[in-house]
C-alpha cells in the first residue's frame, strides 16, 4: 500500500503497519534497519519473536484498543529497550495495526543510575551513623561514668561526622559541577601560578605522611580559559591521592608542558602530569577510576576519609574544560594521572 508507506517514511523512529493476518505490509527505514526482516508480507510473529509483544498485537486488532510493549533489541554487546505503542488504525482500504518503537534505553539506564545512586549515598551515610547512634546508646547506659570511655567514643563519634560532612560536601559539589557542565569557562588563568598556590597548602600533608612534593614549574606563565576554583579542587584531589595512598615516604612530582596535538582532543593541549612513586594501580582498577563511590581498596579509602567522590567530580570538572584525565600505572613502581586541558 503506497498510501501506507508513505505514513510510515514521515514517522520519526522505526515504524510498521501490520494488516489483520497479522503480515506485515509496510516498515520503514528505520524499521528495517532494527530488523531487516521486516519486509512486506512477512508473518509478523516470525520476524519479531518476543510473545508479549506478539499477544499485544493480537490484543490490539481484536480489541481496536491502544496498546504498549516492551522490545528488546541485542545489537552486538548492547541491549536496547524500545517502548512499542500499537494503534489500530481503519480507513478506506487500511485496515491493520501501527507499530512505533520508542528507544527507552537511555531512560532505563538513566533510572538504573539514580537506583544505584541513592542506593550508595544510603550505603554511605548509614554506616557512621549506625556506629554514631551506637555509641551514643552506650554513653547513654553503660559508660555513663567512664571518662576514659567517653572521650574515646566522643573522638570517633567526631570522625564519622567529618565523614558524613566530608560526603555531603562532595555531593553538593558534584551537583554544582553538573550544573555548569554546558557553560565553558571564559577567565584567563595562569595554571603554573595555580599550581604553585595548591602544592603551597599540601605541603604540611606531605610532611604528614612522610613525602615529599615537588613542582617542575616553567618559567615562563601558562595561561588558559578556566575555572580557577574548579582546577585547584581538580589538582587538589589528585595531589592528595597520590600521597595519601602513595604510601609513606612517597614522592609525588608534578609537571607541566604543552603538546601540539592531543590524538583524543585534536587541538593543541597543557598537560599536568602527577606522578607519585607509591604501589601503582591494578590495570582491572584503571578504567572504573572515575566511577561514583568506586574504591580500589574500600576499607582503607574510608580510613584515610575518603569519599569515593573525588576522582569522579574531577572527570565531570575536566569535561566542563573540554578537557580529559589519563592514567598510567605500574604495580610496584608508581602511577601517573595527567591534566589534559584544551588551548582552543
Amino acid at each position: 500500500m503506497k498510501s501506507v508507506q508513505s505514513f510510515l517514511d514521515a514517522i520519526p523512529m522505526p515504524a510498521v503497519f501490520v494488516e489483520t493476518q497479522m503480515r506485515i505490509v509496510g516498515a520503514n527505514d528505520r524499521a528495517l534497519a532494527l530488523n531487516p526482516n521486516a519486509k512486506e508480507t512477512r508473518p509478523f510473529v516470525l520476524v519479531f519473536r518476543q510473545p508479549s509483544l506478539g499477544s499485544a498485537l493480537e490484543t490490539c486488532l481484536a480489541s481496536g484498543a491502544a496498546q504498549r510493549a516492551i522490545y528488546h533489541h541485542t545489537d552486538g554487546p548492547h541491549e536496547i529497550r524500545y517502548e512499542v505503542t500499537l494503534s489500530r488504525v481503519q480507513g478506506g482500504e487500511i485496515d491493520g495495526c501501527l507499530l512505533c518503537f520508542n528507544d527507552t534505553t537511555h531512560l532505563k539506564q538513566a533510572d538504573q543510575m539514580r537506583r544505584d545512586f541513592v542506593a550508595n549515598v544510603s550505603h554511605e551515610l548509614r554506616t557512621p551513623l549506625t556506629a554514631i547512634l551506637g555509641f551514643i546508646e552506650t554513653l547513654q547506659g553503660p559508660a555513663r561514668g567512664d571518662q576514659k570511655a567517653q572521650d574515646r567514643f566522643l573522638s570517633t563519634m567526631a570522625a564519622e561526622a567529618g565523614r558524613m560532612n566530608r560526603l555531603v560536601g562532595d555531593l553538593l559539589s558534584l551537583s554544582r559541577v553538573e550544573e555548569e557542565a554546558r557553560v565553558r569557562p571564559t577567565t584567563m588563568v595562569d595554571l603554573v601560578q595555580l599550581i604553585r598556590s595548591t602544592v603551597r597548602n599540601l605541603e604540611p600533608v606531605a610532611e604528614e605522611v612522610g613525602g615529599a612534593l615537588i613542582f617542575d614549574a616553567p618559567e615562563e606563565p601558562h595561561k588558559l580559559a578556566a575555572d580557577s576554583d574548579q582546577l585547584f579542587q581538580v589538582f587538589t584531589n589528585l595531589i592528595e591521592n597520590a600521597l595519601k595512598y602513595g604510601g609513606k615516604g612517597t614522592q609525588v612530582t608534578l609537571r607541566i608542558a604543552k603538546s601540539p596535538h592531543d590524538h583524543v582532543l585534536r587541538v593543541p593541549v597543557l598537560r599536568i602530569s602527577v606522578e607519585d612513586t607509591g604501589p601503582g594501580i591494578a590495570p582491572t582498577h584503571i578504567p572504573r577510576l572515575t566511577e561514583r563511590f568506586y574504591r580500589i581498596d574500600s576499607h582503607r579509602s574510608r580510613e584515610m576519609g575518603g569519599t569515593g567522590l573525588g576522582l569522579a567530580i574531577v572527570k565531570h570538572i575536566l569535561n566542563r574544560h573540554r578537557g580529559r584525565l589519563a592514567v598510567e600505572s605500574t604495580v610496584g613502581e608508581g602511577s601517573v594521572f595527567t591534566v589534559i586541558l584544551p588551548l582552543s
